[in-house]
């Protein structure tokens, strides 16, 4: 994965809202903190080396465990929703499916890879959409974006779930998103 990800690089928002998350934790999670040390996340589009990310999910989950990756998630997708309507992505009234397309263009926007890899949407109906992960992102994380982001849409009874799972052998990670 290491090769993989070397060419890589993400926007440092999104750096900045995972550690943010620990902020008042500093002193419990030096180790955490060490990781970011040497960039400059104070600026939101300066670039991060991915690699950066893939070590920040791996230490949490590692040490606080896949639900912490789920809240940050979800920090994240509020972070995404309100840039995409800062940047007139989506709006207010926007359905699901305008969401996750928004989702897709954001997220060649915002990670920088050669080979592209990012989101797909590989089916959708009224009540539903599959999405496909094609990058390195964390896998707990995007159950908590995807969440966020379809509930700003105001629909209810949302649930996200893995249905396809490198883990587990498949290619991708793929989620199905469901709602009343």
């Amino acid at each position: 994965m290491k090769d993989l990800v070397e060419e890589i690089s993400i926007d440092a928002w999104a750096i900045s809202d995972i550690i943010n998350c620990y902020q008042d934790k500093k002193s419990d999670y030096p180790e955490l903190f060490e990781i970011v040390k040497d960039y400059d996340l104070s600026k939101p589009n300066s670039k991060i080396p991915f690699k950066v990310y893939v070590e920040l999910c791996n230490w949490i989950e590692k040490k606080l465990g896949r639900f912490n990756l789920i809240k940050i998630g979800r920090r994240i997708g509020e972070s995404t929703y309100k840039l995409m309507i800062d940047t007139n992505m989506v709006n207010p009234e926007s359905k699901p499916l305008e969401v996750m397309k928004a989702l897709v263009q954001m997220v060649q926007k915002g990670v920088h890879d050669p080979r592209r890899r990012g989101w797909e949407i590989v089916a959708f109906s009224e009540k539903s959409i599959q999405m496909r992960k094609t990058q390195f992102f964390n896998t707990h994380i995007q159950v908590g974006l995807l969440d966020t982001l379809v509930r700003k849409c105001k629909v209810y009874g949302v649930q996200v779930n893995l249905v396809k799972e490198q883990a587990n052998g498949d290619d991708f990670d793929e989620y199905l998103i469901t709602w009343l």
